[in-house]
C-alpha cells in the first residue's frame, strides 16, 4: 500500500519575510555576542574573534531559515547548505562593495553606510535567494 504523504506547501510569503527578518536579527545578535565574548572576557584577538563570530552566526541563520522561516526540511542538508554559502558569498560582496561606495562617493559615515546596505541587501537580495534558490 502506497504511504499517504502530504505535498510540500511553500511557507506564506508574508509569514517567510517576517521569519527570515527575525532569523537574520537571531544571528547577529549571536554574532556581535560572540564577538564581544570572545574578544572581552577571553582576550581573543579581536579578528579572530569576528570570524568566529560570523560563522557561528551564519550556522545559526541557516538553520532558523531551514527549520523555521522556510521549513524546508525535505530539501537535501548539504545542497542546501552549499547554496546557503554561494548566497552569502555574494551577499559578502553585495555589502563590502556597497559600503566602500556609499561611503566614499556619496561621504556617508561608514556605519550608517553599513546600515543602509545591510538592510537593503538583506531585504532585496537575501531573503529572496533564500525563498527562492536555498530553501525552494
Amino acid at each position: 500500500m502506497e504511504e499517504n504523504k502530504v505535498p510540500f506547501k511553500k511557507v506564506p510569503f508574508k509569514e517567510s519575510f517576517i521569519k527570515s527578518q527575525a532569523s537574520s536579527f537571531i544571528a547577529t545578535a549571536i554574532d556581535f555576542a560572540f564577538l564581544v565574548l570572545l574578544t572581552e572576557v577571553f582576550n581573543v584577538y579581536y579578528v579572530i574573534s569576528t570570524a568566529i563570530g560570523s560563522a557561528v552566526g551564519a550556522i545559526v541563520s541557516f538553520f532558523l531559515g531551514r527549520n523555521w522561516a522556510f521549513r524546508s526540511k525535505d530539501g537535501k542538508l548539504t545542497y542546501q547548505a552549499l547554496r546557503y554559502l554561494l548566497v552569502s558569498i555574494t551577499s559578502l560582496f553585495l555589502n563590502t562593495n556597497g559600503v566602500y561606495l556609499l561611503t566614499e562617493f556619496c561621504e556617508i559615515q561608514y556605519i550608517i553606510s553599513k546600515l543602509i546596505v545591510s538592510l537593503l541587501v538583506g531585504v532585496f537580495f537575501n531573503f529572496f535567494m533564500f525563498r527562492y534558490f536555498v530553501y525552494r
